[in-house]
């Protein structure tokens, strides 16, 4: 029988050699990779303290009026129990300001094996419909504290109330931080870190957020993307210094 042209191609000896090469090597990167002093699994790297240990009291006019607790089943799936989940309250904004409440999402992983699900997932499966994201620029300055960081701005759309008030936009924000630096997404933390196979340990953080607030009908309305934006430069200011100097681990030393 007449073998295919295609497929004789593949049964060349040089192609077998190559590939048989290229499998060998792959095998033995993580034995060259030890050799040479690099490291294929990490060690979990501590935070400086809990993030239960945050200061309820020092994020200025935002008073937190709820800290909730994630069920252990979910704390599974979540893969750290080293988090807060708390609702905040801004008395500066004005009543029926859509960004005078914000629930804040914070999660600390000292053994990156994974990189989290993202609001990507997490709302899609709670019946929400994701209509856009785009990484944002937020600039973040406190005193001497200044920094700018990329962050992911995702728009999801829920029914809610009905006729009354058809469906609602919401915005929601995340970025990550890890070995030192801010990223926006997944695959950029999983960059930041594997891109130092010398290191022996490595760390990330995802700090995520939505602001809303409750009309009068007792439904909840949302800020536009702008809006959100513009209120997460004031929300940051206090919450990045308090993490970057006295939580996160400091990378460099």
């Amino acid at each position: 029988m007449k073998i295919p042209s295609i497929v004789s191609v593949y049964l060349q000896p040089a192609f077998l050699i190559c590939v048989l090469v290229l499998a060998a090597g792959a095998a033995g990167m993580p034995i060259l990779i030890s050799s040479l002093g690099g490291f294929i699994e990490k060690e979990p790297l501590p935070l400086k303290q809990s993030l239960e240990n945050l200061d309820a009291n020092g994020f200025g006019p935002y008073e937190v009026v709820l800290k909730s607790k994630i069920e252990e089943d979910i704390i599974q799936t979540l893969g750290t129990e080293n988090y807060i989940q708390w609702m905040l309250v801004d008395k500066d904004a004005l009543p029926d300001s859509p960004v005078r409440k914000c629930m804040l999402f914070i999660t600390y992983y000292g053994l990156p094996d994974i990189v989290p699900h993202v609001p990507q997932e997490c709302y899609v499966g709670g019946g929400n419909e994701l209509v856009s994201e785009e990484n944002v620029q937020i600039e973040v300055i406190k005193g001497d504290f200044k920094r700018s960081l990329s962050a992911a701005c995702l728009i999801f759309s829920t029914k809610e109330g009905g006729l009354l008030t058809g469906t609602n936009k919401f915005p929601v924000l995340y970025f990550f931080h890890s070995d030192g630096e801010y990223s926006s997404s997944r695959e950029e933390t999983r960059y930041i870190l594997n891109k130092n196979l010398f290191r022996r340990n490595s760390y990330f953080s995802k700090v995520e957020w939505k602001f809303f607030n409750n009309n009068e009908f007792g439904t909840q309305i949302y800020p536009t993307r702008q809006e959100a934006v513009e209120a997460s430069k004031k929300l940051l200011a206090l919450i990045l210094p308090m993490l970057e100097e006295e939580y996160w681990p400091e990378w460099e030393k």
